[in-house]
């Protein structure tokens, strides 16, 4: 038996998304090869693959997730958000109402959005004034 192990999906030198170009049934031993591309939960890191994987576990109750996290809601839901956006489903969420400048760059201190969300949450907070 041989072990399997997960498929890379970026080129260890440069970073960039790796090509599926072979393919091989492995009792029957045929090869196809092309360039086939992979669906978007391939492409997934690792980190968001486990957090897809939870949250499909506790079938989509984000306040289970947070439990067995052990995180904060927020957290929870701003890792959801990030996920979307890497499946390619939707854009960036602009700032909750209310939301300033310092709540903005809290967030991004905690972890809970990266550098280029906090970068458009706070261009549309400008954008407001």
């Amino acid at each position: 038996m041989t072990i399997k192990h997960p498929m890379p999906t970026r080129c260890p030198v440069t970073g960039e998304p790796l090509e599926v170009t072979r393919l091989r049934g492995p009792n029957s031993g045929v090869v196809i090869e092309g360039n086939f591309l992979p669906n978007e939960f391939a492409l997934l890191d690792r980190e968001s693959l486990d957090y897809l994987r939870l949250f499909v576990k506790v079938r989509g109750n984000l306040k289970e997730v947070e439990r067995m996290l052990g995180v904060s809601y927020p957290t929870v839901r701003a890792r959801f958000e990030q996920l979307l956006r890497a499946l390619g489903y939707e854009a960036a969420p602009e700032p909750e109402p209310g939301e300033s400048r310092a709540d903005v760059l809290s967030r991004l201190e905690r972890g809970e959005i990266s550098a280029e969300e906090a970068t458009r949450a706070l261009q549309v907070l400008q954008r407001r004034k």
